[in-house]
């Protein structure tokens, strides 16, 4: 059963203060209404672009999205700063009308899109919550049956008569989320409120809005920039890019593609740089055993960073660091070279990777040079590397029922004692 659909939903606004200079506009678009005539301000207008300086007083921060999400489904929305994913969920909530298109919802829907949607300063924690519901369209009785269970997940019991103008910004969203999860909505839409609460409550807003997927058959649209929640929570996404839908699919294969379209790294990097007085960089490669450049491996497959440098003079006691990382920022593995005592002249480094099975996917390289444990040169932009597997390109349970990481089982063994 779908729960929302998108039919070519467009947002278009005009730019700078309103109220100036829109009165011969609105008797533009006035005029050609009365003459059965189309909106002359749809036809022009520039995306929603920040990088580039705009011709248009218009912008559209939403062009032609077309979507379904069916009941129960978990979806996240993903994009750039300005890509469009908040204005769409206040489409979708009805906080604003689109400019163009048609929106389908089946069931009530309860949004997050700021901390402290819907509270008024001055009432209570309990009077924010009886509001708070109502606007949510649910009925008193409905909501003092859920009064109990929405203070004990807050953790703000024992501020719950005082005005909500004196809690922290932590708080506020703590009874705000609590409020908005557990009433009984069809459609629940959390925009990026959650990185206010601590690691902990983070950690419970992502559990309850698992089990509201899992266990009550609620459906989610969760926006937020840390992409490791959203592919623990979600199953499918959206990927918006300047207002336009770049990709919608499977929760992984969108963000990678959304990883892919904004990484400019690749499989070589030429420096030609002198980081200090004794050593110049001057390329770094990914290769594979016979030293061919690559920018993919499979899983299993032995590969090596190769990094050339020049030693300008004598040196002693210099130390190369290797990182890896996934495109979510999580740590793989970090390794060290013994310190390096060298004469002057032209050098090859590796680091080889051997027996180290990964994952499909993408993964994030950093370098790094020390002496005497004082940073000398360090690149978190260096080099990365796509990982593939013969079956899929997205991460899934191997045949041996392995997940996460590493693409291999840890050795078990059982002793009779």
């Amino acid at each position: 059963m779908l729960a929302l659909k998108a039919e070519n939903i467009s947002k278009q606004y005009r730019l700078g203060q309103v109220g100036t200079g829109t009165l011969t506009h609105d008797l533009n678009r006035f005029w050609h209404k009365v003459r059965g005539k189309e909106d002359p301000y749809l036809k022009i207008g520039d995306a929603n672009d920040r990088s580039s300086k705009g011709s248009s007083d218009y912008v559209w921060s939403l062009r032609d999205i077309n979507f379904e999400i069916e009941q129960g489904d978990a979806v996240g929305i993903i994009g750039r700063n300005g890509a469009g994913k908040s204005t769409l969920l206040k489409i979708l909530s009805k906080v604003t009308k689109p400019t163009t298109g048609k929106l389908y919802t089946n069931g009530r829907i309860a949004s997050l899109l700021e901390v402290g949607t819907g509270f008024h300063p001055e009432m209570t924690g309990r009077e924010n919550i009886f509001l708070n519901g109502a606007i949510l369209g649910m009925t008193k009785k409905e909501i003092t049956r859920k009064f109990d269970e929405i203070v004990d997940f807050s953790g703000v019991e024992r501020y719950i008569d005082t005005p909500v103008k004196r809690y922290s910004s932590g708080m506020y969203v703590r009874l705000a989320f609590a409020v908005a999860a557990h009433l009984e909505s069809e459609i629940l839409i959390v925009d990026e409120v959650l990185a206010v609460g601590d690691a902990e409550f983070q950690k419970k807003c992502l559990g309850k809005m698992g089990d509201v997927t899992k266990g009550e058959g609620r459906t989610i649209l969760f926006v937020s920039h840390n992409l490791d929640s959203i592919s623990k929570l979600c199953t499918t996404g959206i990927y918006l890019e300047n207002g336009r839908m770049k990709y919608s699919g499977g929760i992984n294969n969108t963000i990678n593609t959304y990883l892919l379209a904004n990484d400019k790294n690749n499989a070589r990097k030429i420096y030609n740089e002198r980081i200090d007085d004794f050593i110049t960089l001057k390329y770094a490669s990914v290769l594979n055993d016979e030293n061919e450049e690559i920018s993919s491996l499979l899983v299993n497959e032995s590969w090596k960073v190769n990094i050339t440098f020049e030693v300008n003079n004598d040196i002693s006691g210099y130390v190369f660091g290797l990182g890896m990382t996934t495109q979510t920022d999580i740590a793989v593995n970090t390794s060290w070279s013994n310190p390096l005592n060298l004469k002057s002249g032209l050098y090859s480094f590796d680091f080889n990777i051997r027996d180290f099975p990964l994952q499909a996917g993408r993964y994030n390289l950093l370098f790094g040079v020390t002496k005497n444990k004082r940073s000398i040169f360090y690149d978190d932009n260096f080099l990365s590397v796509n990982v593939e597997n013969i079956f899929s390109n997205d991460r899934i349970e191997k045949a041996d029922g392995s997940t996460g990481i590493f693409a291999k089982q840890f050795d078990n063994e059982i002793t009779s004692l």
